[in-house]
């Protein structure tokens, strides 16, 4: 005859085994999702040259970039009329002193410094004299926007989920 704790015992621990690899499938499952919808979020080069900027679910562009070598996560913000960095992105990345700017953000006026001649990579697209201007306020050292000194460079198509930077001939 079996033992009622015995038995009591033996199904307790079968119920938490059973939600212990319920959990760890779950996880494994949410986790894989999230890689996948992580790498359709990806830009890439397209067919033709252009880099095609997938849209994040909240809405904006991002794409990793570089500002004097430096890596930055870039939001593209066609409205900003330069590409702008933290003070503490712009001493990492070395930049020289520029002339002094009033910055004019949703936030209020804030000083900041335009420098001319500075090299920009986004994706594979690179310029090497390009206009930034330092004192950008975020809440990320490693976010900085990409504004119209770069874009201005190549023709932008806005699709439903993604943007398209498209080297311009000459």
């Amino acid at each position: 005859m079996s033992n009622p704790q015995r038995t009591a015992r033996h199904g307790a621990l079968a119920i938490t085994l059973v939600w212990v690899l319920l959990a760890v499938a779950l996880y494994g499952g949410f986790k894989w999702l999230d890689a996948r919808e992580r790498q359709h979020l990806q830009p890439y080069t397209g067919q033709h040259g252009e880099l095609v900027i997938p849209r994040h679910p909240d809405g904006h562009f991002y794409v990793a970039g570089e500002v004097n070598r430096v890596p930055v996560l870039f939001l593209v913000d066609t409205g900003a009329s330069a590409v702008s960095v933290t003070d503490a992105q712009a001493r990492q990345a070395q930049l020289p002193r520029g002339r002094a700017v009033t910055l004019r953000t949703a936030n209020g006026e804030r000083p900041g410094e335009m420098v001319h001649g500075i090299p920009v990579r986004v994706g594979h697209l690179a310029l090497n004299d390009t206009t930034v201007i330092t004192g950008l306020d975020v809440s990320s050292d490693r976010k900085a926007l990409l504004g119209q000194s770069f874009l201005r460079h190549f023709d932008i198509e806005l699709r439903q989920r993604e943007m398209v930077l498209k080297p311009r001939l000459n």
